[in-house]
């Protein structure tokens, strides 16, 4: 059974699905409301389409702020997350900023408001700011295909390769399939590697069908550095970082390793949080994972957020060319029912509609090595919230912002964030293979000798795969100069097996190999997905 791995912020998708999926403006009991549309007179003489379904509570960001000291508190004891940091932005300034447990577990380094953490997929958004400055400057646009500025790229239908934009990449819909490339960079491949690849990957309708996929996304950011004669990295410092103010945020893993207070990723174990296997390095796809920050400097470029692009009396970056980011462009969760509110994606951004009638947007990121961050910001209520944690995903963050947002709009919390996000993130912690569970069989028929099997096979999305004999032992070598490898275990006749775990494979993941008779073939299960069909030919 194929299952979309978690990679780089899967959880991104699970927020849009449930936030579409929730009562859809109904009064608390289940029953229509009675109660005209209100807003307030402000939100309505200012923009009468902006008018909301229900008024805010009285202090409602006020109230909502004095208790998230107790709903922080409850979910760690709760979950037992090591460390959590959370800041509040409202009225142009920094309202909350605290930070809360451990960077590491074992030790007394504590979590503040300036420890700096891992944001996983929270670098989508971020890096959508980083190409809306580009468009304010009028460097590029965004609809500048990525060919144009990115020589070489191709995807397997050579109309869209001349076509897809830059848009279209940051909204998902270039037809790739979801997380096309990921495990290509479990591998080693680098970024430049993983690209040349993504023309090798058979593609769904363009631009009418949604699939997350980080490596679409670093090749329009890739294509945007080099119009701006930068790389990645250096081009967001000194477009977002430096100009906000945010001086420990960075889209290089050495810079995140350089610094003193920052966090170490932990992964569940036996039910117990322990320090991850390998801390993730997300430099291949940075621009869609790969940003490092604490809440103290997220909450700067929250607050440019929800000014439309202005910082402390600068235009940073211009509104028109930031609005396509953040709203609507493309339908990332459709509704089931007509009663039901669909979720969106913009560039880079989830947006959607909230139980009162407010716009939202606001995206996660997830590290299945050890990172859960989320951000959402209401502007319409003037108020955006982030949460980072230095632990696998287990929806916590999520959960915390659902219950935060519920307090702005309604004054209570209305819905059960904790066991809705605890339920969807459930199935990403969960190891993969047919043969996860699965018994070998008593008496299994004998494999053909070790010679048989040794070789070199390919396959044009995941390259050489090698065959050893190392002592009597198959091993499976892959990735760059055979760098990633794997002790085949024999199961039964021509099938065998290897367990990993890794960004997108959980511990207890199993992937049968399978060769055919002769072994001109083999079939790699946990390469058998959506990017290729997971068969390797042997070379002659």
């Amino acid at each position: 059974m194929r299952r979309r791995p978690v990679g780089v912020v899967t959880s991104a998708l699970v927020v849009a699905a449930l936030v579409a999926a929730c009562d859809t403006g109904s009064s608390s009991d289940g029953a229509a409301s009675s109660t005209p549309p209100a807003s307030s007179s402000s939100e309505a003489l200012a923009n009468p389409a902006a008018e909301v379904a229900l008024a805010l509570p009285d202090n409602a960001v006020g109230s909502a702020v004095d208790q998230l000291d107790g709903l922080v508190e409850s979910l760690m004891e709760s979950t037992e997350i090591p460390g959590m940091a959370v800041a509040v932005v409202h009225g142009g300034d920094t309202v909350y900023a605290k930070g809360f447990g451990v960077t590491e577990v074992g030790t007394d380094g504590a979590v503040d408001a300036d420890t700096v953490f891992p944001l996983a997929s929270m670098s989508k958004p971020i890096g959508s700011t980083v190409i809306a400055k580009l468009v304010t400057d009028d460097v590029i646009s965004w609809d500048t295909p990525v060919v144009t500025n990115l020589p070489g790229f191709a995807l397997a239908d050579p109309w869209v390769t001349d076509n897809v934009t830059i848009a279209d990449m940051y909204t998902h819909r270039s037809g790739l399939p979801e997380h096309a490339g990921d495990k290509l960079e479990d591998m080693g491949y680098d970024r430049q590697q993983v690209l040349d690849r993504l023309r090798y990957i058979p593609l769904d309708p363009f631009r009418i069908t949604y699939h997350y996929t980080n490596f679409g996304l670093t090749a329009a950011a890739e294509s945007a550095a080099r119009k701006a004669d930068s790389d990645w990295a250096t081009l967001s410092e000194n477009s977002i970082y430096e100009p906000l103010g945010m001086t420990h945020t960075s889209s290089r893993f050495s810079d995140f390793e350089g610094e003193q207070n920052r966090v170490v990723g932990h992964v569940k174990v036996d039910d117990e949080w322990v320090t991850t296997p390998a801390q993730r390095d997300p430099d291949a796809q940075s621009p869609a994972g790969g940003v490092s920050s604490s809440v103290n400097d997220l909450s700067h470029w929250m607050r440019m957020l929800l000014a439309d692009g202005e910082y402390d009396g600068t235009q940073v970056v211009a509104a028109d060319a930031l609005l396509p980011a953040v709203t609507p462009q493309i339908a990332s969760s459709p509704a089931k029912t007509p009663d039901e509110r669909a979720g969106f994606y913009g560039h880079g951004f989830n947006v959607g509609v909230t139980e009162a009638g407010r716009t939202q947007f606001s995206h996660s990121g997830a590290f299945a090595m050890g990172a859960g961050t989320t951000f959402l910001a209401i502007p319409s209520a003037d108020v955006a919230i982030v949460a980072l944690s230095n632990a696998a995903p287990i929806g916590a963050v999520e959960a915390l912002t659902g219950e935060f947002a519920d307090l702005v709009q309604f004054g209570e919390i209305r819905n059960d964030w904790r066991d809705l996000y605890g339920q969807a993130f459930a199935p990403y912690s969960a190891p993969t293979g047919d043969l996860v569970g699965a018994e070998q069989p008593q008496n299994p028929a004998p494999a053909q000798p070790p010679s048989t099997y040794v070789g070199t096979y390919r396959n044009d999305v995941y390259g050489p795969a090698e065959i050893r004999d190392e002592d009597g032992k198959l091993v499976l070598a892959m990735g760059p100069d055979g760098i990633t490898t794997h002790e085949l275990r024999h199961w039964d006749g021509n099938t065998y097996t290897f367990t990993l775990r890794n960004e997108n494979a959980e511990l207890g993941s199993i992937s049968k190999v399978s060769f055919e008779p002769e072994a001109s073939r083999m079939v790699i299960e946990y390469y058998d997905d959506d990017s290729s069909d997971g068969v390797f030919t042997k070379a002659e």
